[in-house]
């Protein structure tokens, strides 16, 4: 079975940091490109970061460069979204999803998507 499962969400306070797992059982991660995605309540969801296959191009959205940092260990099957600096306007359930090779801004062309976890950024 394919699958995509998030992990490392949870609550934190304003300027804190966070790191979010990707880790695929399945399928192993080499040949493809993961996007790191989140959805607020109320709002579409939109591409946050994403990292090719090879791991040499990553992609960032406007308001999380330079706090935001995608990475991957293929050894370990796992993608990661290194997250500082978090501001309450990242407060949203991130998604982690697959494509071959290539990255993509748009969700729809994404093939595996993991469950969701929450981030919650609060005093």
């Amino acid at each position: 079975q394919l699958q995509l499962v998030e992990s490392g969400g949870g609550l934190v306070q304003p300027g804190g940091s966070l790191r979010l797992s990707c880790a695929a059982s399945g399928f192993t991660l080499n040949d493809y490109a993961i996007g790191w995605f989140r959805q607020a309540p109320g709002k579409e969801r939109e591409g946050v970061s994403c990292i090719r296959s090879s791991g040499g191009s990553t992609y960032y959205l406007d308001s999380v460069k330079g706090r935001f940092i995608i990475s991957r260990d293929n050894a370990k099957n796992t993608v990661y979204l290194q997250m500082n600096g978090l501001k309450p306007d990242d407060t949203a359930v991130y998604y982690c999803a697959s494509r071959r090779y290539l990255c993509s801004g748009s969700a729809a062309v994404y093939d595996y998507w993991g469950q969701g976890t929450q981030v919650t950024v609060s005093s």
